[in-house]
């Protein structure tokens, strides 16, 4: 075989592995230092170094990306301007030639005594869309020998498929920054939006002095409950604003209705009634992150057994989301103190919870909250969220856990009951 086609096929197959090597995923360094050492393994070269343009200005400084068998302080005195781009962009292959003493290229006539005393004998840009995005200096041959046509041809390919991968890889890194960028803008606005809510539920909230923190509460248990079922992170988090605007049609009610020291007579309760429905009326124009929160304000009062208010609604036609915030909005009413009662001790909750699953609440529902209950009571989650919002001693006792483990064995007994009824 000829020298030249064995040399052409060394070229090409140098070529190919520096394309595979540029279009890998890999570290970004060592992406540079293999191209370059593969550059200078095809001309025998006893020396070189890649380096970035760096800086927006008329005159920026050269950042060493890679260097093989020169020393990094040779960067320090290196900078290059528009004018040098521009040279090196119309020039010809030639006028890459450090003691090319006619080249009017203002970067080699500044630092061409330091760069032969370094051994750099060529210097070539990395050119991408027309901008010249680095250069790669280049030592002479281990041969001695000089530098041939064909030479400058492999070098000039070479240097195009370096200048490639680094100015692909740097915009990854700005698509990336971006991304991230974009994604802490995301998590702030949402951090906002949920501080906002939470603010206004509070708002609500102080209408009614007897349940000052009911809205934030039930967002909590909300939470809790949407998390034990399983939900996405995206859907806990709706389910947990749904809670704190539940009653955010109360805001059209009047404060001595709210406030009652008593049960109120029909006409009153008739009044108090109102707020589910008004509460949709002053969500649904807002454009919120999710969707069903106007929905869970209206239909938080619905029953499965078709006795709830506004629109006696029954089992499957109450979105899950409403009767989670019902179950989470009852068991913070029953919880706490009411200006007319104590709250319930916890067996009395459990009762209730037992005779109205399936009527007032549905079933699966409160099994899921029941488990995330008993999980806080035997120790197996470490965020004793429940315990704190009911206050210190409220589910002490080894009972607590029997009533609980009951609750959830009858719960899931008549759900398979009712499955296999269905069938």
């Amino acid at each position: 075989m000829e020298l030249s086609t064995q040399k052409l096929i060394h070229t090409f197959g140098a070529l190919a592995d520096l394309g595979q090597e540029i279009a890998g995923t890999g570290d970004f360094t060592e992406m540079v230092r293999t191209s370059m050492h593969l550059l200078l393994g095809t001309l025998a070269l006893r020396r070189g170094a890649v380096a970035e343009c760096t800086g927006h200005g008329p005159i920026g400084p050269l950042k060493c990306v890679a260097v093989w068998g020169l020393g990094d302080q040779i960067f320090n005195a290196l900078e290059i301007e528009d004018a040098d781009k521009q040279a090196f962009l119309s020039g010809e292959a030639t006028e890459s030639l450090v003691n090319n003493t006619t080249s009017t290229n203002g970067f080699l006539n500044r630092h061409r005594d330091k760069l032969a005393a370094e051994g750099i004998e060529l210097v070539f840009p990395m050119v991408v869309r027309g901008e010249v995005t680095g250069l790669i200096l280049l030592g002479g041959k281990a041969s001695g020998e000089e530098f041939s046509t064909d030479d400058f041809e492999t070098i000039r390919a070479m240097v195009r498929h370096i200048g490639v991968g680094i100015h692909t890889h740097r915009l990854l890194e700005q698509v990336a920054q971006r991304a991230e960028e974009n994604r802490r803008l995301y998590d702030e606005l949402r951090a906002i939006y949920r501080d906002t809510v939470r603010a206004f539920a509070a708002a609500i909230d102080i209408k009614d002095k007897y349940t000052q923190g009911h809205s934030e509460r039930v967002g909590r248990y909300s939470e809790i409950i949407a998390r034990e079922l399983g939900w996405s992170e995206e859907e806990v988090e709706g389910i947990q604003i749904a809670g704190y605007l539940h009653d955010i049609g109360k805001l059209i009610v009047d404060r001595d209705i709210i406030n009652a020291p008593y049960n109120i007579d029909a006409k009153l309760s008739s009044d108090l009634n109102r707020h589910p429905a008004a509460g949709y009326e002053i969500l649904a124009p807002i454009s919120h992150p999710y969707a069903d929160i106007p929905l869970t304000a209206k239909y938080h009062h619905e029953r499965l057994d078709g006795r709830g208010y506004p629109d006696g609604l029954t089992d499957e036609q109450i979105p899950l989301g409403a009767k989670i915030v019902s179950l989470a909005d009852s068991f913070d009413a029953m919880t706490t103190d009411r200006p007319y009662r104590r709250r319930r001790s916890f067996e009395d909750v459990v009762r209730d919870l037992r005779e109205n699953s399936g009527k007032q609440f549905d079933g699966k529902v409160v099994a899921a909250f029941a488990r995330a209950i008993l999980k806080e009571v035997k120790g197996e989650t470490k965020d004793r969220r429940i315990t704190k919002l009911l206050g210190k001693g409220y589910l002490e006792g080894e009972h607590v856990a029997t009533l609980l483990s009951d609750l959830i064995t009858d719960l899931e007994f008549s759900h398979k009951k009712a499955q296999k009824a269905q069938n």
